[in-house]
């Protein structure tokens, strides 16, 4: 078994950044007359129906050299909300229900340069229900663990209504920090602060805008300190080769972690070392990605491989297992 040479692993990097599938080594927006990049477009951008009368949009944290001062969120070419920069989702409310509506998002950086529009997302509202006053039961049993320094998982049972329950809006304090749909009885929540103490509330809102009272109460401290992002690590982390027109591939294949939002963007550790950055352009995999990259035509060369996510409030999760593959092996 041998280590592979510096050559092929150059080979195989480059490879990485020119496959289809929009992988990069380094990008942003394009640079502006006087050099400096434009913020990017955000991506993980999601829309649903919290209402009749409102949809949650939610996006990724976009990277600025200069920093993020603010996101603004259009309903087709009307901006309907701006936010600051360090958030990332907000209810666009005042809708008409039983409609279709086309929302995206751009981001403004310190500077006041306003980066490109993301890729437009559609929700429709429901319809709306008549003189309904009876709001949701309070979601049931309401619990949460600590994932690491940095996040939260929380859960619960089923809200009932006398109609349907629309979705689930999630309390930090007093403040709603996020929402999911109403199928939904789990989410998890990122971008917290080390060892630091939180409490969270779930509710359940329907069709009329009808908020249920909050079943109970969450309470939970995250780690102190850094800590290996075990629980946003990437899982069932595979890896394997096979042989190409006398060229060999590492396969790879996993389970990207929950999150409060859409997982677009990893990072491929080849021998301990960054090799590149996987973005999706598309639709993102929310339960098995797959992924295959050229390493070389040498035979019996062994290769280290891990990966790991960046999470839609802008920060690295942590590494998933590494694995050794030996091509031909």
């Amino acid at each position: 078994m041998r280590v592979v040479p510096a050559p092929a692993r150059w080979r195989a990097i480059v490879a990485l950044c020119t496959l289809t599938l929009v992988a990069s080594c380094g990008w942003g927006g394009k640079a502006d007359g006087g050099g400096e990049r434009l913020p990017g477009a955000p991506v993980g951008v999601t829309a649903e129906a919290g209402s009749a009368t409102s949809v949650h949009v939610m996006w990724n944290a976009v990277s600025s050299d200069q920093g993020i001062s603010r996101y603004e969120v259009y309903r087709g070419t009307t901006k309907v909300k701006e936010v600051p920069g360090s958030e990332h989702m907000v209810d666009v409310t005042r809708l008409r229900p039983s409609t279709m509506y086309v929302f995206t998002v751009r981001a403004r950086d310190t500077e006041g340069r306003l980066g490109p529009q993301s890729k437009a997302v559609r929700a429709r509202t429901p319809r709306a229900v008549a003189a309904d006053k009876v709001a949701p039961t309070g979601p049931g049993s309401p619990k949460g663990r600590v994932v690491g320094s940095r996040a939260v998982e929380l859960s619960w049972s089923a809200s009932t209504d006398d109609r349907d329950v629309v979705s689930y809006d999630i309390y930090q304090g007093t403040t709603k920090i996020h929402s999911v749909g109403g199928n939904q009885t789990a989410t998890v929540v990122t971008g917290l602060r080390p060892g630091t103490r939180y409490v969270f509330t779930v509710q359940a809102r329907d069709a009329a805008d009808n908020l249920s009272p909050a079943a109970g109460t969450v309470r939970l401290t995250t780690a102190p300190g850094a800590d290996d992002g075990r629980g946003t690590a990437p899982t069932d982390f595979r890896a394997a080769t096979h042989l190409a027109d006398g060229a060999y591939y590492i396969d790879l294949s996993w389970v990207p972690p929950l999150t409060d939002g859409v997982v677009t963007e990893y990072q491929i550790q080849l021998e301990g070392q960054p090799a590149t950055s996987l973005v999706w352009g598309g639709t993102a995999p929310r339960d098995r990605a797959t992924y295959s990259f050229y390493v070389g035509r040498d035979a019996g060369v062994a290769h280290r491989v891990r990966i790991r996510a960046k999470l839609p409030d802008g920060t690295w999760g942590g590494f998933s297992a590494e694995r050794t593959v030996t091509t031909g092996g």
